[in-house]
């Protein structure tokens, strides 16, 4: 029975007409609490005094109110299909085989589109696509969503439309024809047969038209040697696979070094094979990728490689031109005589921007009838002259040309007289430039034409001769674009559509294959017939390169870095944090300096009390032109020498974040990347990005393994690749052996193991960005990344040797006595801290390892991690509470944990805090929040996608459809994913092999991640 009574929290209540009652029944807290004024003065904040009890009050407040409007969360309307495509399903991927080049990078591609947007980059592996994605084409899936694209034509630096501009340019092109003035196409190396022939075309409409092929990075000393002897200009191809002894003088062949992608068939002869491998020799003053990877590696200015050049051909040719005095000559000698020995077997390459040294190379490898060189099927991937380009700006300053039309050439900023170009454009009646962005030259040029993504584009390709490949749009232009090959049909008079005329013309490259059949596969291979020897003056070029003279002060090699290459992409995030595999810097440029040369220069690198690096800055001049820049003190490089990186230091049309480093193409006088320089030490310190900061293992050669050719062919595998021994019972016990948990039968179903290869992997970095792409991996910035908080899943650590070799650093360690004294360990390892002034190098790609006894899974307090049945190490997002003991117990060091909301956040402004930027998201991965742990899945999403694949389909699945991003990116081989329950398969077989071990075995995690002895053929 209920109750009547009334109960009164006042006397108040009782007078029915009182204001203060009525009050309270709508509104509890008469008066807001001012936690906004009170928490946002710092002053007051500071100076407070407010008793443990407010505070309280104050929080409390705060967090009911914060969960209160937690519970009305945003409102996002869906806008479902009117009429759904037939080709679209939503939640399945469509794959669109398509080819990249842009002058610089070129790959043969598959596009991973979702719901009509371009996402990811893949490999294409069909029989004849031998180009492989670099780490730059990966990102340039992100450069597609730039917001910092030009979206519409321009005029007058005005906004504009494309049919005002048309009828501009024709305007221009008949008062040129009408007065015999030049009209100039200045493109990048296009490539592109149809292209070609529009542009033919065109300069047949226009009598007084030529097309001018500018190469940002110029390859046209070893394009006009080719030329010479070949008759053709175009750039020899190399497979290394085919080579068992490899002489190497500057040329970064596993970096940019005439267009890159030779890793793959170099790492074919780096894995022992019956006991062989390749031997490679590599003379440089830089450090590059291919120098880390030689077997014997020295560091030698120029200079020295030009003579060391010429006494190579002495020897293989039997030759007898006169040299200077040969720096390291018994290494050169050896290098030579080996050389000789392996006969067609052999290969001799060189980035020297000489042509009498580039007609060398070939006179040698010509010499040794060497297997590895082909002139038939040659690289198209590079046809700039030096020579034209200066006649261009000669004749714009003459006041000759009348009509200049650029396409992705951003000369006002590549080249180093751009102060000449510029001048030269003002006397130039009408500029156009089709250009992606609103670039340093697009900015002053009459017309400013909005280019499109390669990704939205039709074109066609012939990378190397005797092969085709097709460019397919996999998205509707995003912007008012106008593709440069319909500017050239417009100008033309023609009406077709490119792809009408594209059509047409291909079936003179396809072999017979059809259309479609090309579109499908994305590339065609036809026969290239080999190009005829001609004759050239050997002799003659010896004797000049071994006449040229040695620097009158430093020699400053110009290069491109791994991530930003030529600097086309520098607005991409995902490149500017991506850490150099060498010096593990990201988000800068700087100029390299021995260590020798530092001490001397007083130059220093320090890590600061926050953990950063810390560098002094430097003054560089070469030819008039002064620019300071930070100091990275580098081991392994020549003496006498410094590096610097282009590609970077851009302004325009980029955001301010991504406004880093200084712009070297201003030293790139005349197009040598070898300029004569002083340095001095400037004021002031700069503060980098460094993501590792421990240069060495210190002797620790449990983590990085490795062997010489030797051992590994005469000793038991236990003598170089010794497990390490525990004590059990008190009894010595392979540490393998031993189980602190009982483990559970993982026989059934699949089981996933990651093998990873250490002689394969050249760092390229290729897997990183892949990666990102696939997982939603934030960018965090510098000041972040400085601060140790990057985020990528992947990293590949990067050791120096502190003796000459790792061996080395072993035997120092283990001939330790006591704890002073010259072999002291207490200095000794202080020593072992810093490295040799030519160490060598190894790199270790390091990601979770997915341990069957994984520490981070005992010590989570809500099993937010957990392990399953197929080897993943699973992460709960939504579980998570953010306590990083996972992160502390973690002997690995691979999680990564969300101190910030890094999308939809104006402090972090990348791609993820704008609306076009974050189409590139994956919906199959969650983006993560503040607070939250993160880590390699080891692509979760990817391998339930094949199992539900295959169970849909009703049938096995075959070794090799299992990947994750990071083995399906890698083109060396060094990374196979796949199931080792499958026994046949070839990563089961890898888990066999003498050569595997696991990553700090001793530590008994049980990894599903394992490695492979490296072996050196030293």
């Amino acid at each position: 029975m209920s109750s009547n009574k009334k109960y009164w929290k006042s006397v108040e209540e009782l007078n029915e007409n009182s204001s203060i009652v009525d009050t309270l029944r709508n509104n509890e807290f008469v008066e807001a609490i001012p936690t906004d004024e009170f928490l946002s003065d710092k002053d007051s904040l500071s100076s407070s005094s407010t008793t443990r009890r407010d505070f309280l009050k104050y929080v409390g407040f705060t967090t009911a109110a914060a969960s209160l409007a937690a519970c009305e969360g945003p409102v996002h309307k869906s806008i479902p299909y009117v009429l759904q495509p037939e080709q679209v399903i939503p939640g399945v991927a469509d794959y669109y085989a398509t080819t990249m080049f842009d002058g610089f990078d070129f790959a043969n591609l598959l596009v991973k589109t979702r719901e009509g947007r371009p996402i990811k980059i893949e490999n294409n592996t069909v029989a004849g696509a031998k180009f492989a994605a670099n780490a730059r084409v990966h990102a340039s899936v992100l450069s597609l969503y730039d917001s910092m694209r030009l979206t519409a034509t321009k005029m007058a630096q005005k906004d504009s439309h494309w049919t005002e501009a048309e009828l501009k340019i024709k305007s221009s092109l008949a008062d040129a024809k009408a007065k015999g003035g030049q009209v100039v196409l200045l493109t990048n190396t296009l490539a592109s047969p149809t292209t070609e022939k529009l542009i033919a075309e065109f300069i047949a409409k226009n009598p007084t038209a030529k097309h001018v092929v500018y190469d940002a990075v110029s390859e046209s000393p070893a394009l006009d040697a080719f030329e010479a002897v070949y008759g053709e200009r175009a750039l020899a191809n190399y497979d290394f696979s085919k080579a068992n002894t490899i002489v190497s003088l500057d040329a970064d062949f596993l970096g940019d070094w005439q267009g890159g992608s030779y890793d793959s068939g170099y790492a074919k002869g780096r894995i022992p094979q019956a006991g062989k491998m390749s031997k490679h020799f590599q003379f440089e003053a830089n450090m590059t990728l291919s120098g880390a990877a030689a077997d014997k590696r020295v560091p030698m200015t120029i200079a020295n490689q030009k003579q060391a050049l010429v006494k190579i051909y002495n020897i293989i040719t039997g030759s007898a031109v006169a040299t200077g005095k040969v720096a390291n000559e018994d290494v050169v000698v050896k290098a030579a005589q080996q050389l000789k020995a392996a006969g067609s077997k052999g290969l001799l390459v060189s980035g020297i921007q000489d042509k009498n040294a580039q007609l060398l190379v070939l006179a040698i490898n010509a010499a040794l009838a060497s297997e590895a060189m082909s002139t038939a099927d040659t690289r198209q991937i590079r046809k700039g002259s030096n020579e034209k380009v200066a006649q261009l700006i000669a004749d714009m300053n003459a006041g000759s040309v009348h009509t200049l039309i650029m396409t992705s050439v951003n000369p006002v900023y590549t080249l180093a007289n751009s102060a000449a170009f510029v001048s030269g454009l003002k006397k130039v009646k009408l500029s156009v430039a089709h250009s992606l962005k609103e670039d340093e030259t697009a900015s002053i040029t009459n017309i400013a034409i909005p280019a499109p993504h390669y990704l939205e584009t039709w074109n066609d390709l012939v990378l190397t001769k005797g092969t085709y490949s097709l460019t397919q749009p996999t998205i509707r232009p995003l912007f008012s674009t106008k593709q440069f090959q319909e500017v050239l049909l417009a100008c033309n008079g023609n009406s077709a559509t490119y792809y009408d005329y594209l059509r047409a013309n291909a079936a003179n490259y396809t072999n017979g294959a059809t259309w479609n059949k090309t579109l499908h596969d994305g590339i065609a291979i036809g026969v290239a017939s080999a190009s005829i020897s001609g004759s050239a003056d050997f002799s003659a070029a010896a004797n000049a390169l071994a006449s040229s003279k040695a620097a009158n002060g430093f020699e400053l090699v110009l290069y491109t870095k791994t991530g930003l290459g030529d600097g086309q992409q520098a607005n991409n995030p995902w490149l500017q944090e991506f850490p150099d595999p060498i010096t593990r810097v990201s988000w800068d440029n700087y100029v390299t300096v021995s260590q020798a040369d530092a001490e001397k220069l007083k130059l220093e690198n320090k890590i600061v009390a926050n953990g950063g690096l810390n560098g002094s800055y430097a003054t560089l001049e070469a030819n008039g032109t002064k620019i300071q820049v930070p100091v990275i003190v580098q081991p392994g490089q020549a003496e006498g020498t410094l590096g610097l990186s282009l590609g970077y230091g851009r302004k325009a049309s980029m955001k301010e974040e991504m406004q880093v480093g200084v712009n070297a193409y201003a030293l790139y006088a005349n197009f040598n990347n070898v300029q004569t320089a002083s340095i001095a030490k400037a004021s002031g310190e700069h503060e980098f990005a460094c993501v590792q900061s421990q240069k060495t293992l210190m002797g620790r050669g449990d983590i990085i393994k490795e062997t010489t050719l030797e051992i590994f062919n005469t000793k038991d595998a236990s003598i170089w690749n010794e497990v390490p021994m525990v004590s059990l019972d008190h009894k010595e016990t392979e540490a393998t052996k031993v189980d602190l948990w009982e483990s559970f039968d993982r026989s059934v179903g699949h089981h996933f193991n990651l093998s990873i290869d250490l002689n394969a992997c050249t760092g390229c970095g290729a897997c990183v960005i892949a990666c990102h792409a696939e997982n939603n991996v934030p960018v965090v910035g510098k000041s972040e990344v400085r601060r140790s908080r990057d985020m990528h899943w992947l990293r590949i650590d990067r050791y120096y040797s502190s003796e000459d070799t790792f061996a080395g650093d072993n035997e120092k360690k283990e001939n330790f006595d006591g704890l002073f004294g010259k072999k002291g360990s207490l200095g000794g390892f202080g020593e072992m801290e810093n490295p040799a002034h030519n160490p060598q190098v190894a790199f270790q790609p390091v990601m979770c390892q997915h341990c069957n006894h994984a520490p981070c899974e005992t010590v989570c307090p809500v099993a937010a991690t957990s392990h399953s049945r197929q080897g993943q190490n699973h992460m709960a997002y939504n579980r998570c509470v953010g306590t990083r003991y996972c992160a502390n117990n973690c002997p690995y060091k691979v999680r990564r944990f969300n101190w910030f909301l890094y999308n939809k956040n104006s402090e972090f402004d990348y791609h993820m805090n704008n609306d076009l930027g974050r189409m590139v998201l994956n919906p199959d991965v969650n983006v993560r929040s503040r607070g939250v742990m993160e880590k390699c899945s080891m692509c979760i999403q990817m391998t339930q996608l094949t199992i539900l694949t295959a169970k849909r389909e009703g049938r096995v699945i075959a070794d090799g459809e299992f990947q994750t991003a990071c083995s399906a990116a890698c083109s060396t081989g060094a990374m196979v994913f796949g199931d080792v329950n499958d026994k046949e398969s070839q990563v089961a077989k890898l888990g066999e092999d003498d050569r595997m071990y696991h990553l700090l075995e001793s530590v008994g995690t049980k990894p599903n991640v394992i490695y492979h002895v490296k072996v050196r053929n030293t």
